[in-house]
């Protein structure tokens, strides 16, 4: 009869708990799991402020999943696209690091408040800019006709005065948006209650996407826009219809990376650009406003 031996068991036990702490150990040391606030994003480039880093590269691909936590306990989590990953929102990101000590990230998540004040941030600080732009130009018009008013000039004052309007041409080209350049801009006019594209913008909107192409680090806004005749939430959806309907001639025709679209932004009856008492100013409000941006801080500019 074979007598069992009790001094295996604890060699066996001391065995089998050293390979779990050492698969456990390895494991941990190829994942990473961080918090904190996007600062610039290119296409598939993230840079990330976090408590340990002010400047961490994030890599997305097509595999990484990107979500939006719902739900009192926070539980639930919806799909959404790479698009919604925009400067100024906070995310926690799930990956390994590579050899260059940038996380490749398998998951992004965020909260569906964060994404909301992120984008009013950006609208914010978007539409600040535009005012003190505004401000500037009066401010030019009015020394210009003090200029004019003035009996003599001199030569000198007249070199500054070309100077100037040279400097403001260069302002308006390349005017800034957050820490974007506006390298191209395009308006896409709708009828009254509609969202079908008018054919005539497609051979617009593709040679915009072709020049776009050709620009280190760009990406692509999508902004749309509606006159204030009929409810809000009516022209609320129609804003949005408006700028997908874009949006996927971008994508599906002009074949542009999702990685290279921010999220379309419906701006509803905000930011009236014509009269709406006069038909002429309805139908300058009824758009969509497209701009080629190139991130200054990643493109190194």
């Amino acid at each position: 009869m074979t007598r069992f031996n009790s001094h295996r068991i604890p060699f066996a036990a001391a065995l089998t708990l050293s390979l779990i702490v050492l698969f456990s150990t390895s494991t941990a040391a190829q994942s990473t799991k961080v918090e904190g606030l996007i600062k610039a994003r290119n296409g598939d480039t993230m840079i990330l402020q976090t408590s340990d880093s002010p400047n961490l590269v994030v890599l997305l691909t097509d595999s990484t999943q990107v979500g939006q936590v719902q739900g009192v306990l926070k539980a639930r989590k919806k799909e959404m696209s790479m698009a919604a990953l925009i400067p100024g929102l906070a995310v926690k990101v799930e990956g390994v690091y590579n050899d260059q000590k940038q996380s490749e990230a398998k998951s992004v998540s965020f909260k569906g408040n964060d994404l909301e004040q992120a984008e009013s941030i950006q609208a914010g600080m978007h539409e600040t800019k535009v005012e003190a732009q505004k401000q500037k130009e009066d401010l030019a018009k009015q020394q210009a006709a003090l200029q004019q008013q003035q009996a003599e000039l001199t030569e000198q004052q007249k070199k500054i005065a070309a100077n100037k309007t040279a400097i403001d041409a260069a302002v308006a080209r390349f005017g800034q948006l957050d820490d974007y350049y506006i390298l191209d801009e395009l308006t896409v006019n709708f009828g009254n209650g509609k969202t079908a594209v008018d054919p005539k913008y497609n051979p617009l909107l593709l040679s915009l996407a072709e020049k776009a192409k050709g620009v280190q680090g760009y990406v692509i806004e999508v902004k749309g826009y509606a006159s204030a005749v009929g409810s809000v939430s009516l022209n609320q959806r129609l804003s949005e219809d408006r700028a997908n309907k874009v949006t996927n001639i971008l994508i599906q025709q002009a074949h542009i990376p999702l990685t290279r679209m921010l999220a379309p932004g419906a701006m509803g009856e905000s930011h009236q650009v014509g009269n709406d008492k006069t038909a002429e100013g309805q139908a300058e409000n009824r758009r969509v406003v497209v701009r080629v941006l190139q991130n200054k801080a990643i493109a190194g500019i």
